[in-house]
């Protein structure tokens, strides 16, 4: 059996999941144990392996020391914001999500992770400045740039040896992204081993993807959560033989005092009613205070953690709602107010443009808040949640959708750009992979989806879609009961947000 590490007590399941994938590292030339590596066999077959487990059960735990021991025997993390030169020996992780909000809530947990879409495109540095880059990496000395100063150098290494990121630091020495990223270009040389958090959110073909990139690949699930939209219900790692699968069945005791989690492992009983799980809720809301059965909806908490609704049209109304009780004008967003970035609406000539916007975190699924116009017309400043460099000037198109009506209603908008969508709400669907402290899930949709009598994988939607929009609550769970808003506090706001302002603007093809 491999060593376990000292600090951390594992259950049963969590250490046979070790041990397999232990054997499975050590087998592809990395020994976590001995702390050793052998270079890479280019020749060796691919392996494929899913570690699955509901929340609670440990999976992030797993993922985090198997990190840090993968990196104890000398195996170099890769980010997405700079590779060194290639060495032949280089053994290499990387862990991803499949969005920035995900990736977030692994390196809040100390784990360096980043995107799928960041791994895919490696950018090109100005020569200078490498020197910097593979000074700080540790691949060559320092550097001679008397046009920076000693002084922004000594800044650059107190950045990285505190947060191990180029752009930061070199940010930190007084650069500008533009100064010293020149381009992306499409990943050529394939990685090593790659983690995948939160995989019930990738479909078949991300998958292969990832496959062709990687020679070994670990995915970590929640089978219990819902499956990509067009998958059938089923989730990537349904179709992996018995044998490929390392299933974590335990939910560990700092989890069990947790009411959020006991609601959420309530949903397995498959004689649950809704009735009967709205009744253990307001049980819970008695004697808790981490669970509330809320009369209405709290606007405070929509501009920085949406309500999540099942049904389209109750989102719509609900944002409304939101500006409406801040009285936002129907020709201009207020700063402080958030969006969902919907994709990037550029021709596929400008491939080098939607490299930039993905590159700074605007890709599908990003959670913004607006900051204000930009200095060109059709610019946002925006806060991209989860971005290392959060603070953005983008060419934006901003749609507010109207409740029955074909097209959005579109304050103002560059040529071509990030394509946003409000996010005071959103779907359970879209929610998948984040996180909040607190989180308003809107009682009523779900009871509709009860009624409807669908199911899901044979398990009635209803339960997937809660289990799915409870499990998204760090701290507090909100379930409102009833269609109504609670007037704010005070006004939208922006100072509790960090980051420096936007450094350089990504401009649209037309700019």
């Amino acid at each position: 059996m491999t060593q376990m590490p000292v600090s951390i007590s594992f259950s049963d399941d969590q250490a046979a999941a070790w041990d397999a994938l232990s054997t499975l590292l050590e087998q592809a030339g990395i020994d976590i144990l001995g702390e050793g590596t052998t270079p890479p066999d280019a020749e060796a077959e691919g392996t494929l392996r899913a570690v699955l487990g509901k929340a609670g059960s440990g999976k992030t735990m797993l993922l985090a020391e198997l990190t840090k021991a993968l990196i104890n025997a000398g195996v170099e993390t890769v980010s997405g914001d700079y590779e060194g030169r290639r060495r032949k020996e280089r053994r290499t992780l990387a862990i991803l999500a499949p969005t920035n909000k995900a990736a977030s809530v692994l390196r809040n947990r100390g784990v360096p992770a980043t995107t799928i879409h960041r791994i895919l495109y490696t950018p090109l540095y100005d020569p200078e400045y490498e020197k910097i880059a593979e000074w700080l990496a540790g691949n060559g000395p320092r550097p001679e740039m008397p046009d920076l100063g000693e002084t922004a150098l000594d800044r650059a290494k107190a950045f990285y040896d505190t947060q191990p990121s180029i752009p930061g630091a070199l940010a930190a020495a007084g650069l500008r992204g533009s100064d010293f990223i020149k381009g992306w270009k499409r990943r050529e040389e394939p990685l090593d081993v790659g983690f995948i958090d939160e995989s019930s959110m990738l479909d078949a073909r991300q998958v292969e993807d990832l496959q062709e990139i990687f020679q070994t690949l670990v995915l970590f699930g929640d089978p219990a959560q819902l499956a990509p939209v067009g998958q059938s219900g089923e989730m990537v790692f349904d179709t992996l033989p018995e044998a490929s699968k390392l299933v974590l069945s335990r939910v560990h005791r700092q989890a069990q005092d947790n009411p959020i989690l006991d609601l959420a492992h309530a949903l397995a009983d498959p004689d649950l009613t809704f009735e009967a799980f709205e009744r253990q809720i307001e049980e819970v809301a008695q004697r808790d205070e981490r669970v509330v059965w809320a009369q209405r909806v709290e606007s405070d908490l929509m501009g920085r953690s949406p309500v999540l609704v099942w049904r389209n049209a109750t989102r719509i109304r609900l944002i409304h709602a939101f500006r409406a009780a801040y009285d936002a004008p129907e020709t201009e967003l207020l700063p402080g107010e958030p969006l969902i970035c919907d994709g990037l609406e550029l021709p596929l000539k400008h491939r080098k443009k939607r490299i930039d916007l993905e590159a700074r975190g605007l890709i599908k699924g990003a959670q913004v808040v607006y900051l204000g116009p930009g200095r060109r017309p059709g610019f946002s400043r925006l806060h991209v949640f989860g971005a290392e460099e959060p603070q953005v000037s983008a060419s934006s198109i901003i749609k507010i959708e109207r409740e029955g009506a074909e097209e959005p209603f579109i304050p103002y908008a560059a040529g071509m750009g990030a394509a946003f969508l409000h996010g005071a709400a959103v779907t359970i669907h879209k929610a998948q992979g984040s996180q909040w402290p607190d989180v308003q899930v809107f009682a009523p949709d779900l009871y509709a989806a009860a009624r409807a009598g669908r199911t899901e994988a044979g398990i009635p939607l209803w339960k997937r879609l809660a289990y799915v929009a409870i499990t998204r609550a760090e701290h507090r769970l909100l379930w409102v009961v009833r269609n109504r808003l609670g007037r704010p506090s005070g006004p939208l706001r922006v100072d509790d947000l960090g980051g420096k302002p936007a450094p350089f603007a990504l401009q649209s093809p037309d700019a």
